[in-house]
């Protein structure tokens, strides 16, 4: 993430919330704890009726919402730039150079500290009950959604290359993703069996006679989206101020604790679906569902919201700074996605995923090193395939002929 996260953010924020004060925390935290908990248990239970993925995509939905409405408030204002902005060294007040930031930072949290977290999570529980972990398993439907980051991210590199970000870039990422809930709409759902094992709550929903557990999934959905929505800015503003009142420097906020209070939805529901038996997988896939969220419709709405901020169809472009955030986080979710290639999550990638993402916060100067350290990682797990072929690739296959068959 560049030095900073837009000042821009903070002060929308301040200016919505008003009188914000730490004390707000009070009512904005539990109300945020209890939208991630309202969203969980309706993607447990609209899994019997959908596929889990289809139902983790609506999910991941819903939990991104404040990271949205930071993204586009940033790109937003970076349309209103003057042409001044847009040059090798830029003078003060412009937003532009920022305008990669949040998207960045937020793909970089879900995939270094998330993971991590997750797996240590279910490490964590399985020590308890006497059976160490060393892998997390992913079922075989799950190659859906380790594949899908590929396109994405393939057309990124195209994006970093020539150095900008347009309407036709957000066309071609909005339709990848298109093409990625057609998939999951044809999976087919969980299998009953699997009821006991869901929440009280969910079991409950999808119990309900006739149209009603169509209707009470749909209002853990809306009600749990509803509350993120509402609760986003005062939570984010309450959080400013009790780092203020607890003496956190606004630069160490900005640049890493308001992405993670923006992602703190998926975050709590990822780790509550690790903290139980099997759910570890799932956990997994509401981040990985969150990452092709990000890489494919966040990074459309950027231009789609600086061109209309300009009044006509503008392509952002990139300083040096911005393709090297481009870059880091390519590398980064390059890896991730050949570490799930073979659908399991060991315990080395957990520690090196969050050992690579902890140096870019105590370190930020090592960023060169970042890079070549991910792209040597990445060079090391593809020499192996021809002792090791990854499994994903040939289940995605399999689903897909299977499904499209019927």
């Amino acid at each position: 993430m560049p030095a900073l996260v837009p000042r821009i953010k903070l002060a929308a924020v301040a200016a919505s919330s008003g009188a914000a004060s730490a004390w707000s925390a009070l009512w904005t935290f539990p109300s945020m704890l209890l939208s991630a908990f309202l969203v969980a248990w309706g993607a447990e239970a609209a899994q019997f009726l959908i596929s889990q993925g289809l139902a983790l995509a609506i999910l991941a939905w819903l939990q991104t919402l404040p990271e949205f409405a930071v993204e586009a408030v940033i790109a937003w204002h970076a349309g209103k730039d003057p042409v001044t902005c847009f040059v090798a060294a830029p003078p003060a007040g412009c937003t532009s150079h920022l305008a990669i930031a949040n998207f960045t930072g937020a793909i970089r949290l879900l995939v270094g500290l998330g993971w991590p977290m997750i797996y240590a999570v279910a490490a964590a529980r399985a020590r308890r009950h006497g059976a160490p972990l060393r892998a997390i398993h992913l079922d075989e439907q799950h190659a859906v959604e380790v594949l899908g980051t590929v396109p994405p991210l393939l057309w990124f590199v195209w994006i970093w290359w020539k150095g900008s970000l347009d309407l036709i870039d957000a066309a071609v990422l909005v339709a990848m993703y298109a093409v990625y809930l057609a998939i999951l709409w044809r999976l087919p759902p969980e299998r009953e069996e699997g009821l006991h094992e869901a929440p009280a709550v969910s079991r409950w929903a999808y119990t309900r006679p006739g149209p009603w557990r169509g209707i009470v999934i749909a209002a853990l959905f809306a009600g749990g989206g509803a509350l993120i929505y509402f609760t986003a800015h005062p939570f984010l503003a309450s959080m400013l101020a009790l780092a203020t009142t607890l003496g956190v420097s606004q630069f160490v906020f900005v640049q890493w604790v308001a992405p993670f209070i923006s992602e703190f939805p998926e975050k709590v529901s990822a780790f509550a679906w690790a903290s139980r038996a099997g759910r570890a997988p799932m956990a997994m896939m509401n981040m990985m569902s969150s990452n092709i969220n990000q890489w494919t419709v966040l990074g459309a709405m950027i231009p789609i919201a600086f061109s209309l901020a300009r009044g006509a169809p503008a392509a952002l472009p990139f300083d040096g700074a911005q393709r090297s955030e481009i870059l880091l986080t390519m590398l980064q979710s390059t890896v991730a996605v050949l570490l799930l290639l073979d659908l399991h999550f060991e315990w080395w990638n957990a520690l090196l995923l969050f050992t690579l993402w902890l140096a870019q916060f105590v370190f930020p100067a090592w960023r060169t090193i970042d890079e070549a350290a991910y792209a040597a990682w990445a060079l090391a797990l593809v020499v192996t395939w021809p002792w090791n072929l990854p499994a994903a690739p040939r289940a995605f296959w399999r689903l897909l002929r299977r499904e499209f068959a019927r």
